[in-house]
C-alpha cells in the first residue's frame, strides 16, 4: 500500500536532470498560465508576501484531501471485486477463468498505464495527469455499473485500471512536491494508508448493497466509485500544478508563486527553488544514470557552463553526450557492477516474494475464500469487509516501529507470521473438507458423474460432502452424493440436501481467525517495507533503472497471482488447502532466504548501505559521484522524505 513512497522519489529524481535543459529559458515561457489558477492563484509573486502559517496549513489540507482521493480510489477499485464477484459469476455465469480474467484485467491495465503515465507526468504535468486519472475513473466506474455482459464488464475494468495505473503513480508525486521538506513523507505516507482505507470501505459498500439488493448490488459496488472521482475531478480544476514540475518546464515565476502560497515564507519558497537548482549540478554530473530510458537529450547551447552553486564543474554539451548508453548498455553496466547486482536480487526477490505470499488472492477473493470455507454469500460479503480493516492496522503499527526497530526484525516478524497464517488458514481447509461428512462406500461409478471428478493432487473420488458440493450439479445428503436427488428417502432421517456448501462448523471461524493474522501480518511490515527497503539499497548512479527491474517485478507477479488463484484452487488442481501450503512454502523460503541475506538499513547514509553490498575484490572506484556530492544527495533526498 506504500509503494507511492518509492515511485515519488523515483518519479522526482529521474526528472531533476531536466531541469538543466531549461535553465536558460527560465522566465521565457508563459504557456499554460492557468496551472495555479483559483485556490492559489491570489497568492503568486505580488499579491501577498507572506502566508500566514493557518492558511498554509488548510490549503495544504485541501490538497492533501482532494490528492488523497486517488489513493482512495486505488484501494476501493481494488477491493470492491472480492465482494462483487459472488454475485457478478451469478449474473454472467461466469467460470472460473472469466473470474480470473475479470480480477486480472484491471492489473494488467493499471501496469500498462503506470507506464505511459511516467510520459504524460513529464509532459503534460501532475495536475494533468491527476485530471485524466479521475476522468478515466468516472467513465471506467459508469461503464461497471451498466454493464451488460462478461465483455463490457471486462471492458470496465480495463477502463478502471488505466486511472488506478495513473493515479497510483501521480497522486503520491504530486503530493511530495507541494508538501513542505518536513512534511512531504507524512502527506505520502497518508495517500498510502488511504489505499487500505479505500479497500475496507469498498468491503463495507459491498455488505450493504449485497443487503439490500443481492441481486443487482454489485453494479452499485462498482457504480458508486465515480462520487469521488467526480469530486476529485472538479476539486483539481482548481489546484496548482506542481512547482517542480513547473520549474522543469522553465516558468521559474509561476513555480516560486505557488510555494509562496504553500509555505510559510518567502525565504522558505526561494530556498526550495534553489535547493532544486543545486541538486540539478549534481545530476548533471551522474550523467544519463536517472535520465528516462530512451529519452534524448538535448541542452541548449545557450546555458553556461563552468562553476555552479555546488562548486562542481558542469559538463559541455559534447562531454555529457558521451555519458549517454542506450538501455542495453545501461542494464549491462548495472549488473557488471556487483554491489548492484548483489542489491538488484535482494530488491527484486522481496517484490517478488511479496506477490507470492498471496497477499492479492486474499484482497481479491476475500469473499469467495470465505464462501469456500462454509459461510453463506451475505456473511462471507461482510467478513471480507471487516476483515480488510485488519491490514489498514497492520500499516499504522509498521509505521509506528519502522525507524525505531528497523527494516529487518519488522520484514522477518512479518513474514514469519504471514508463513503461520497461511498453513493455518491451508489447514482449516483441509480438516474442513475431511469433517464435513463421509460419502458412503465411496467408489469410482463409470456413469455416475458425482462419484469422481480430475485431480492432481488426490485420487478425485468424491470421499466426502466436500468433494460432493464442488461438482457442478452434484448434491449431498447423508451420505450420499446424487446429480439429482430423488428425495428425503435417500438420507437419514432429519438430514436434507447440501448443494453449494456443507453445513457451518466452528473451522469457518478459524478461517477467519487467520485471515485477520495474515492481514494484520501483512501490513505491519510486507505490504509496505518492500518499497521502503528498494528505494534506500542501489547506489545512486543505477536507482532508477534498479527500481524500474523491482517494480515490474513486483506489477508481473501481481498479475500473475490475481489470475491464477481460483484455477490452483480449484478440487482440480491444488485443493483450497494446497494453494494456501504452496504460498505458505513460498513465504517460508523467503523467510529463510532473507534471515541469511537482508541487511539492516535503518538510520544508514546512502553511502553506508551501499558498502553494505560489497565483498573483497569489488572495483570500488566504479562511481560517478564524489563522497561529497554523495553526502548532498543523501541530504536531500532524507529532507523531501524518501526514507
Amino acid at each position: 500500500a506504500l509503494s507511492a513512497i518509492l515511485r515519488t522519489e523515483l518519479m522526482r529524481k529521474r526528472e531533476l536532470l531536466e531541469i538543466c535543459e531549461v535553465q536558460s529559458h527560465r522566465g521565457t515561457n508563459d504557456e499554460g498560465s492557468d496551472d495555479g489558477q483559483a485556490l492559489l492563484s491570489t497568492n503568486l509573486p505580488g499579491h501577498q508576501a507572506q502566508s500566514s502559517t493557518l492558511t498554509v496549513k488548510r490549503r495544504l489540507q485541501t490538497l492533501t484531501a482532494l490528492a488523497a482521493i486517488g489513493g482512495f480510489l486505488f484501494g476501493y477499485d481494488t477491493g470492491v471485486i472480492s465482494g462483487a464477484m459472488p454475485a457478478i459469476a451469478r449474473t454472467f455465469d461466469l467460470t472460473e477463468t472469466q473470474q480470473e480474467v475479470v480480477v486480472s484485467s484491471t492489473v494488467l491495465s493499471a501496469f500498462v498505464s503506470s507506464l505511459i503515465g511516467g510520459k504524460i507526468n513529464k509532459k503534460y504535468g501532475r495536475r494533468f495527469t491527476i485530471l485524466c486519472a479521475s476522468s478515466i475513473f468516472i467513465v471506467g466506474a459508469i461503464q461497471m455499473g451498466c454493464a451488460w455482459s462478461y465483455a463490457s464488464l471486462v471492458l470496465g475494468r480495463l477502463i478502471i485500471g488505466g486511472g488506478i495505473g495513473l493515479a497510483s503513480l501521480s497522486t503520491p508525486i504530486y503530493l511530495a512536491e507541494v508538501a513542505p521538506p518536513d512534511m512531504r513523507g507524512t502527506l505520502v505516507t497518508i495517500n498510502g494508508l488511504l489505499i487500505c482505507v479505500g479497500q475496507f470501505s469498498a468491503g463495507m459498500v459491498d455488505g450493504i448493497l449485497n443487503e439490500v439488493t443481492p441481486s443487482n448490488g454489485w453494479r452499485g459496488m462498482l457504480g458508486l466509485a465515480a462520487i469521488p472521482s467526480i469530486v476529485m475531478f472538479i476539486g483539481f480544476q482548481f489546484m496548482p500544478e506542481s512547482p517542480r514540475w513547473l520549474v522543469m518546464q522553465g516558468r521559474d515565476e509561476e513555480a516560486l508563486g505557488v510555494l509562496k502560497a504553500i509555505r510559510e515564507s518567502n525565504r522558505e519558497a526561494n530556498d526550495e527553488l534553489q535547493e532544486i537548482i543545486n541538486v540539478c549540478s549534481i545530476m548533471t554530473e551522474r550523467g544519463n544514470d536517472d535520465h528516462d530510458v530512451g529519452d534524448d537529450v538535448q541542452l541548449d547551447d545557450s546555458f553556461e557552463y563552468g562553476e555552479d552553486t555546488l562548486g562542481i564543474q558542469s559538463e559541455t554539451p559534447q562531454q555529457y553526450a558521451s555519458k549517454i548508453s542506450s538501455f542495453p548498455s545501461q542494464v549491462k553496466t548495472m549488473l557488471v557492477h556487483a554491489p548492484t547486482r548483489r542489491a538488484l536480487k535482494l530488491g527484486c526477490g522481496i517484490m517478488a516474494l511479496q506477490q507470492l505470499s498471496g497477499i492479492n488472492t486474499v484482497m481479491y477473493y476475500a469473499a469467495s475464500i470465505y464462501k469456500m470455507s462454509g459461510f453463506n454469500e451475505s456473511t462471507a460479503v461482510w467478513l471480507s469487509g471487516f476483515t480488510a480493516i485488519a491490514q489498514v492496522a497492520g500499516v499504522v503499527v509498521g509505521i509506528y516501529f519502522i525507524e525505531r526497530k528497523g527494516r529487518r526484525p519488522l520484514v522477518l516478524s512479518s513474514l514469519f507470521l504471514v508463513t503461520l497464517s497461511l498453513l493455518g488458514l491451508g489447514m482449516c481447509f483441509y480438516l474442513s473438507r475431511i469433517r464435513s461428512g463421509d460419502i458412503r462406500d465411496p467408489t469410482l461409478i463409470e456413469d455416475d458423474p458425482c462419484s469422481y471428478q480430475p485431480a492432481m493432487v488426490w485420487s478425485g473420488i468424491t470421499s466426502y460432502c466436500f468433494d460432493c458440493v464442488s461438482i457442478d450439479g452434484c448434491a449431498f445428503c447423508g451420505g450420499v452424493c446424487g446429480v439429482t436427488p430423488g428425495g428425503n428417502e435417500q438420507c437419514v432421517e432429519a438430514s436434507s440436501w447440501q448443494y453449494e456448501r456443507c453445513e457451518e462448523s466452528t473451522l469457518g471461524y478459524w478461517t477467519v481467525f487467520f485471515m485477520v493474522v495474515y492481514l494484520f501480518s501483512f501490513g505491519t511490515a510486507m505490504g509496505p517495507l518492500p518499497w521502503t527497503i528498494n528505494s534506500e539499497i542501489y547506489p545512486l548512479e543505477f536507482r532508477s533503472l534498479a527500481v524500474s527491474f523491482s517494480t515490474a517485478t513486483n506489477w508481473i507477479g501481481n498479475f500473475f497471482v490475481s489470475a491464477t488463484f481460483l484455477t490452483i484452487s480449484s478440487q482440480g488442481v491444488l485443493t483450497q488447502y494446497g494453494s494456501f501450503w504452496l504460498y505458505g512454502f513460498i513465504a517460508l523460503l523467503g523467510f529463510t532466504w532473507l534471515s541469511a541475506t537482508m541487511p539492516e538499513t535503518k538510520g544508514l547514509t546512502l553511502e553506508q548501505i551501499e558498502d553494505l553490498f560489497r565483498r573483497p575484490g569489488d572495483d570500488i572506484t566504479n562511481s560517478t559521484l564524489t563522497s561529497e556530492q554523495k553526502e548532498t544527495m543523501a541530504a536531500f533526498t532524507v529532507s523531501t522524505g524518501g526514507h
